[in-house]
């Protein structure tokens, strides 16, 4: 049903898919012009061209960006830009290096000596390839290729728990086409069948964003079952999203990630929570805009025809969109952003200099045998949530950009907890 680019008719429809691959379409939209103006004012009512159905001699039938190169050539090419703009790929920044106390924190995982920054879309075939923490499963491509995605939807859930070297000699191309749209341009999709079980049915109540789904594919809190290995989300919807539902949820099933070596505490990594963060209660943006009206905005070709801008940027580094949309209602928001991630980054470094002070104590009293067990698993159960509750703001990308109220609740309810751990001790 995508409509041709001779259209005049604002088209949204949204329908949920019933499929054995679990893959879930969100919506397509178009619009060629409104009255006589080319002009836009957000993606939603770009109009994407019908193509010929094109094959593919790829695995799984994923139909690469470079294939669909000749039929969109200027979204090909703002695509392409993601690998242009992260500058020396060999000079990521080494947050055990900026960061270093949080080495005491993250012992027993991979990330106590290896955390690097992340470089980009571009690169996340490579991240994982240069990372010097160990993959056993096949889990941990999940969000590093569509060739991945479209194995778990051929397969099933078995998928997760192949070799990861085995795997990985199978897949070829970085986040692309097939995350978002599967082989259907113009259309979002949820590939990912843990988003799919989550949010589809509030995609289709209107309770979530299509847009936001989409992205929140990767830059989500996850986790892999026990059980089967597989990718999955703590909660089962918007209603169950927040930090406290997510913990009440790890520590229902006892989930543990990593158990650190100096106090014992059984411990839960947190991933990259943008989508929860920026949705949460506190957010200022969520109502009005989604990932991508921030994140990648609207271009124009050369004849004057909008089209869907695909590097993804800060919208700080976007002039059109600051001058357009964020002018409205912000003098300088480069200053507001820069003051926000200034307080939330020395609020991260302060709670966790806090939090190895409390390790510290804690391994101390673990070695001196004096407390009971019960006493012992009291404090590391305050240890245990302070430290998510300052993992769910440090990991988090925007640095309080994307919402400074949770980000203070989060910190404040960590030194809250660390505090009266420390006193019991």
């Amino acid at each position: 049903m995508k409509k041709s680019a001779g259209s005049d008719t604002l088209m949204t429809c949204l329908t949920v898919l019933s499929v054995a691959a679990c893959v879930v379409s969100l919506y397509q939209s178009g619009v060629k012009t409104i009255k006589d103006s080319r002009k836009v004012s957000s993606i939603s009512e770009i109009t994407v061209p019908e193509v010929p159905q094109i094959s593919t001699s790829r695995p799984y039938n994923v139909i690469s960006a470079e294939e669909w190169s000749s039929y969109y050539p200027e979204i090909y090419t703002s695509h392409m830009k993601n690998g242009e703009n992260t500058g020396n790929t060999d000079g990521r920044t080494a947050y055990t290096e900026t960061d270093p106390y949080i080495s005491t924190l993250y012992q027993g995982i991979g990330f106590a000596f290896d955390y690097t920054e992340a470089i980009g879309h571009s690169y996340t075939l490579d991240d994982i390839a240069k990372t010097e923490r160990p993959h056993k499963l096949a889990n941990c491509l999940t969000c590093k290729t569509p060739d991945f995605t479209a194995l778990v939807n051929e397969l099933g859930p078995e998928a997760y728990s192949m070799d990861f070297e085995e795997v990985q000699a199978m897949v070829s191309e970085p986040v692309s086409c097939y995350n978002c749209h599967e082989n259907t341009p113009g259309t979002l999709v949820l590939t990912h069948d843990y988003m799919a079980r989550a949010v589809s049915d509030d995609i289709e109540a209107g309770k979530v964003d299509p847009a936001n789904a989409a992205c929140a594919q990767c830059h989500i809190e996850y986790y892999f079952r026990p059980d089967t290995k597989q990718t999955d989300v703590p909660y089962t919807g918007p209603e169950n999203m927040d930090p406290d539902s997510i913990l009440a949820f790890y520590n229902e099933m006892g989930f543990v990630d990593f158990t650190n070596e100096n106090t014992g505490v059984g411990m839960i990594k947190v991933q990259h929570p943008e989508f929860e963060t920026y949705t949460g209660a506190g957010s200022q943006h969520a109502g009005m805009y989604n990932c991508a009206d921030c994140h990648m905005g609207v271009a124009y070709d050369k004849k004057g025809y909008p089209y869907v801008n695909h590097e993804f940027t800060s919208p700080l580094d976007n002039p059109e969109l600051l001058a357009s949309n964020c002018s409205m209602c912000h003098s300088d928001l480069k200053s507001q952003v820069r003051a926000i991630q200034e307080e939330i980054t020395a609020r991260e470094t302060e709670v966790g200099m806090l939090l190895v002070e409390l390790n510290s104590k804690l391994a101390e009293a673990v070695a001196s045998g004096q407390l009971s067990e019960e006493e012992l698993e009291e404090l590391r159960m305050l240890d245990r949530s302070a430290q998510f509750y300052w993992d769910f703001v440090y990991v988090e990308n925007s640095e309080g950009a994307h919402n400074s109220a949770l980000s203070r609740e989060c910190l404040n309810k960590a030194e809250d907890l660390a505090n009266q751990a420390l006193t019991k001790l």
